[in-house]
């Protein structure tokens, strides 16, 4: 019994009960058989409601993304005019990197309905169910020496936390270096990935996660404390086409400034946003904790600390380990 079967009688119902009796014997299946499909669905986003002796309905669909209805609503140049748009997909990452490795041109990006093997930053598993969040990766090749690439992930920091905020009413802050929070819990995830040659970047995959309409059973119990959706933090749920219109286009034009302007414009808008300046905190670095106030960044995208005998450190790559942002 394939989905469309079981989906096409429920939907034909238009949200009335349909007994189990009725669907074995349309479909020609056990009772265990239907159980086993029901399961299936729900877990790709599917909501059939079960009740003895009425049988199942259906009272919600997963949204879809479709390139028809995605084009249209982008005003960008570049960024997403070359569309791959995938069911499920075990990175969004890995499958970029492939087609720039193939010469996929600047701005091609890769979406995926699902991931499942998706991954933040220090190779943590990222949480991507099926048609609830924007799972994406963009292709940049930046005409930027490879010690830059620091800047180009502050950059996307600032790039998300713009668009969102304009779409959703919700207050966002930049935890260093990448990580948005709502509320202090986390809303987004940005990994960059990058491949060089001769000390000169040949291109960056940006993978972005965003928990647009996750609910609180989407997480696992151990996140829920630290992680949050939009839908969560507004009360409604989002757009998630409109919602990546807006960051393309937010990217699209902060990029080329910064193609444009270097650095500079950048850097103070990500200290704009950011919950982690101003405030003591223990900074883990490869090189081991830092204690002391984050003040600024660099000319280099790096973060100014001032540790407790007033000189300053500035690190680079570090994990925020007290919880205070």
């Amino acid at each position: 019994m394939g989905n469309v079967s079981l989906i096409g009688l429920l939907e034909a119902e238009e949200g009335r009960y349909v007994s189990g009796e009725e669907i074995s014997r349309k479909l020609n299946v056990s009772r265990t058989a239907i159980w086993k499909q029901v399961r299936k669905l729900e877990a790709d986003g599917y909501e059939i409601e079960a009740v003895p002796r009425l049988g199942y309905r259906l009272t919600g669909k997963p949204s879809r993304l479709t390139v028809r209805e995605l084009l249209p609503k982008l005003n960008t140049k570049r960024f997403g005019k070359q569309l791959k748009l995938l069911d499920v997909v075990p990175s969004t990452q890995d499958e970029l990197r492939n087609m720039a490795e193939d010469g996929a041109e600047e701005g091609t990006l890769v979406i995926a309905e699902q991931q499942t093997s998706g991954r933040g930053r220090m190779g943590r598993h990222w949480v991507s169910p099926s048609g609830k969040g924007v799972w994406m990766s963009l292709l940049l090749r930046p005409p930027v020496p490879l010690p830059l690439t620091p800047q180009l992930t502050l950059l996307a920091a600032v790039a998300l936390s713009r668009a969102i905020s304009r779409l959703v009413k919700v207050e966002i802050g930049i935890k260093w270096p990448n990580d948005l929070l709502v509320g202090g819990k986390k809303i987004s995830g940005i990994l960059l990935e990058s491949a060089a040659e001769d000390e000169r970047l040949r291109y960056v995959v940006v993978g972005m996660g965003i928990s647009a309409n996750l609910d609180p059973e989407d997480y696992p119990d151990d996140l829920l404390a630290k992680a949050v959706s939009l839908k969560m933090a507004s009360g409604s749920e989002v757009d998630r086409g409109e919602l990546i219109a807006s960051i393309l286009s937010e990217f699209e034009g902060l990029y080329d400034l910064y193609l444009e302007q270097g650095f500079e414009p950048i850097r103070s808008l990500w200290e704009a946003h950011a919950v982690t300046l101003g405030r003591t905190t223990v900074l883990h670095t490869p090189q081991g904790a830092i204690e002391g106030i984050p003040r600024e960044l660099d000319a280099m995208g790096g973060l100014r600390v001032e540790q407790a005998d007033g000189s300053y450190r500035t690190v680079y790559s570090a994990e925020i380990g007290n919880g205070n942002t």
